[in-house]
Order: structure tokens, then sequence, then C-alpha cells
């Protein structure tokens, strides 16, 4: 099976102020089609083909380092692209979710803080995550292309932190980037859905 890249699920203006055509432009059509024509040349000869992108992410961590960048970074961003929505963010999350954010993370307002936390002290590269981790709502950080499956985790929410993913908008201010993250892109529904499956 080999890596495609998706198509955005909004136009390319569709999340503007928060994240602009030129941002989307750049991020989904340059530096995730690279992950995907890289890593569908590094996938060839690694033992890997066939395999869904999961294995393949799993199957070539700390093995195969190529690889697993390209691969790693198709399976966050591919979810990532679905993660925001126009008008999304804000505390309208469905009602299960909800409770476990109250009953696992201190909170819809402690999570927002725990997570922008966790992206604005992940040095250099990298994501902040919320995942399931036996059985819990954890919020985590990542360098480069790693992701909370290689950590025995599930995700469900994800924020790219490198500089591509905010440098056009919002410059050197990171911060504010997770924060119109939180506040106005977040798609609650996916990720309340990547939740109920993590939970089955």
């Amino acid at each position: 099976m080999s890596f495609k890249l998706p198509d955005l699920p909004y136009p390319h203006d569709a999340l503007a102020p928060y994240m602009s055509r030129e941002t989307l432009e750049y991020h989904h059509d340059k530096h995730h089609n690279a992950y995907v024509t890289t890593g569908n040349k590094l996938l060839e000869g690694s033992g890997l083909e066939g395999k869904s992108l999961e294995e393949v992410v799993k199957g070539s961590f700390g093995k195969n380092a190529g690889l697993f960048n390209n691969a790693g970074q198709h399976y966050n961003h591919t979810h990532f692209w679905k993660w925001m929505k126009p008008n999304g963010g804000g505390d309208k999350i469905p009602a299960k979710l909800k409770a476990k954010i109250d009953s696992d993370l201190g909170g819809v307002a402690k999570m927002k803080e725990d997570f922008v936390q966790a992206g604005v002290t992940q040095f250099g590269s990298g994501w902040c995550w919320i995942a399931v981790q036996n059985g819990k709502l954890v919020i985590t950080k990542t360098p480069n292309g790693e992701n909370p499956l290689v950590h025995g985790g599930t995700p469900v929410l994800g924020c790219d932190v490198w500089e591509h993913s905010y440098y056009i908008d919002y410059r050197n201010r990171r911060p504010d980037y997770l924060k119109a993250f939180l506040d106005h892109l977040v798609n609650w529904e996916y990720v309340e859905e990547l939740f109920a499956a993590a939970s089955k």
C-alpha cells in the first residue's frame, strides 16, 4: 500500500484568518506531499510494503529512521487536516469526550492550558497531543515526526508545532498559534470519533 497525499477536507482559504491559504499551500501541497513522495521511495525494499500506515509507523520506529520520519509525518498530517475545520474550536465538545476530559485532564480550561504548554515547551520541531493511553486521556509532546502510536498510545488530537505550520501567520508566536488552534480550528467531532474508536 503506497502513501497518497489526501485532499484537504476544505478549501485552502477556509481556515483564515487563523491559518492562511499561503500556509496551507506550503504545508499541505509542498511539505506533506514531500513526506508522501519520499516515504514511498523509502518504503520500497523496507520489508513493510503492503502494511497499513500505522503498521509502517510502528514497524520502522527505531529501525529505519528515514522511513519512520516520513511515514510518521504522513500519519500525523493525514489526521492534522481533519483535526481542523472552519468555525471549529471553542468549548462545544461532544458530551462523552467532555466527560472524559473532565475526569482525566481536570476540565476543559486545564486541558487547553496543558495542551498549549506541551506545544510551547516542545523544543525545536515536533507535536503536542491528546492521546488515549491505558484507557485514560493524556497530554504529551513528541519531537519531529514521532507520535503516541510508538509509545503505546492512540492519538485523538495533535497540533503541529514545526515552524512551517505557523511561521507565515504567527512568526515566532507559537503560543498564539496554539491558542488559535484550540479556540477557532479544532474539529471536536473528529476528536470524538477517534476517541470512541480508541475506547473500544
